[in-house]
């Protein structure tokens, strides 16, 4: 009897706890979040059967809905990691992006080296993983903890194993890069959560032998996850990686600069801001293998990154960017921000490209926040059946920001708008007959039932406020 008053009693004492937490909080405008850990490895990723998308091993569609971390094993605590994937997990990203290291000499906000002397193929591991116990806990058990951290919320880590700078910079040979690709493989190859990023912010022309080497080294180690490659601004992994056995899918960098600062106008991917261009080209090549954007302009980062005086890319022109990847037929989308890709606290004396916030503040950024209903809307139709459909749009002949990009499957359409002008539907060319439509804000994921106004074949859409930049809608037209 006394056990079970006890025990009464511990009950009522965590629930007058419990609800004067939340009276707390509420009185304080505290947001209660819950994060999902998952107690089982995750499910690796595959590239779909029609080659265009990614999937999880037992068949589930999977949207990449990933993030630039590019510095989170360098510069994050363990406290500080574990918080950046609660507020992504809760945000609806799935996917992080990240360095395993960043440029020679390699260290951690603890203050290990990644390797000896600068040299790949000699990392430092000490016996044991203890953080409590500093000469016991490096490096690699930091990278070890938080991509671990990472599975439990769901989340995939895209490793990078080293930056092309220092490839670029000679500071790397062949024989390095092929025993560090094996010790990383090696290493990660049998935890759930990995896809393997080669390159980084590089031309596959500059280190040539070392990308090779590292993609083929890694594919030999680790025959289960999935390879691309991350090329520099303005190109695609399939401008020299294409047809490689090692290279899973295409990734490309549409960039951070304007129409008006793209002026190397000799380059055959001269496409400016039309991140979609890129996905029509590679969605072309033979073999078929899927692509994506993963790395458009940043948010808050300044027009063309260098000069912190110019205007800073902003959550519609981020959305844009994802809209038009995504419905040109690109696999998922990567977003960025300034202040998060690089871990920015106040008063750091590595601040880059006009960082002015800590990423503590900018993790809830407007773009940051609003991706997830990019993902929510893709994931709401049938996935696998889904192809670019410009033939749609009647009279899409305007350029640039009143471009219309259009997807469709087999039971549905849509239309994306940035500027929130009218357009026509060819219905005909739809293969089936329109139901239901409604616009659907990429802001919100809210949706306003509309019709079109019908002349012949064709359906005159009106989207809701006047045409401007960052107006934008999604048309959804539904069988």
């Amino acid at each position: 009897m006394a056990k079970q008053i006890m025990r009464n009693m511990n009950t009522r004492a965590k629930k007058y706890r419990l609800s004067h937490i939340l009276k707390y909080c509420l009185s304080v405008a505290c947001v209660l979040f819950v994060t999902v850990l998952h107690a089982q490895p995750l499910p690796l990723i595959k590239i779909s059967a029609n080659k265009r998308f990614f999937q999880t091993a037992n068949g589930q569609p999977f949207f990449w809905l990933g993030d630039t971390g590019w510095l989170l094993f360098h510069k994050t605590t363990r406290e500080e990691a574990v918080h950046y994937l609660d507020i992504r997990q809760q945000q609806g990203y799935n996917v992080v992006q990240v360095m395993v290291m960043h440029s020679l000499p390699a260290k951690n906000v603890y203050g290990h080296f990644a390797v000896k002397n600068n040299d790949l193929s000699q990392p430092i591991v000490t016996p044991g993983n203890n953080p409590q116990d500093n000469a016991a806990y490096d490096y690699w058990d930091h990278v070890d903890f938080i991509i671990k951290e990472a599975e439990k919320r769901g989340i995939y880590m895209v490793l990078v194993p080293i930056w092309g700078s220092d490839v670029k910079d000679g500071k790397v040979s062949v024989k390095q890069a092929e025993a560090y690709a094996r010790f990383l493989a090696g290493r990660y190859k049998n935890q759930s959560n990995i896809i393997w990023l080669n390159g980084g912010d590089i031309r596959g022309t500059e280190g040539m032998p070392v990308w090779q080497a590292i993609g083929k080294t890694i594919k030999q180690v680790d025959k289960t996850h999935l390879l691309s490659f991350h090329p520099r601004g303005r190109y695609s992994s399939s401008e020299w990686f294409h047809k490689e056995p090692w290279l899973d899918f295409n990734m490309f960098q549409s960039g951070h600069k304007t129409y008006a600062q793209d002026t190397n106008k000799t380059d055959k991917n001269f496409y400016g801001e039309d991140n979609w261009r890129y996905v029509k080209n590679d969605y072309a090549l033979l073999p078929v293998k899927p692509t994506l954007d993963g790395e458009p302009s940043y948010e808050n980062i300044p027009y063309g990154l260098h000069d912190s005086l110019m205007p800073r890319w902003n959550p519609a022109e981020l959305r844009r960017y994802a809209y038009w990847n995504v419905f040109a037929g690109g696999a998922g989308f990567t977003y960025g921000e300034n202040a998060i890709m690089q871990f920015h606290k106040k008063g750091d004396a590595d601040a880059n490209y006009g960082v002015t916030d800590a990423w503590t503040n900018t993790i809830y950024a407007k773009g940051a926040t609003q991706m997830q209903y990019l993902k929510k809307l893709m994931l709401s139709k049938s996935y696998f059946n889904r192809v670019p459909a410009q033939e749609i749009v009647a009279d899409n002949d305007l350029k640039r920001y009143d471009y219309i990009l259009a997807t469709k499957g087999t039971t549905y359409a849509m239309l994306y708008t940035y500027t929130g002008r009218n357009f026509k539907v060819n219905t005909a060319k739809l293969g089936f007959k329109v139901g239901n439509s409604y616009w659907y804000n990429p802001q919100n994921g809210e949706k306003t039932n509309t019709k079109g106004v019908a002349s012949t074949s064709l359906l005159l859409f009106d989207p809701p406020g006047e045409p401007a930049n960052g107006n934008d809608w999604v048309l959804v037209i539904e069988k």
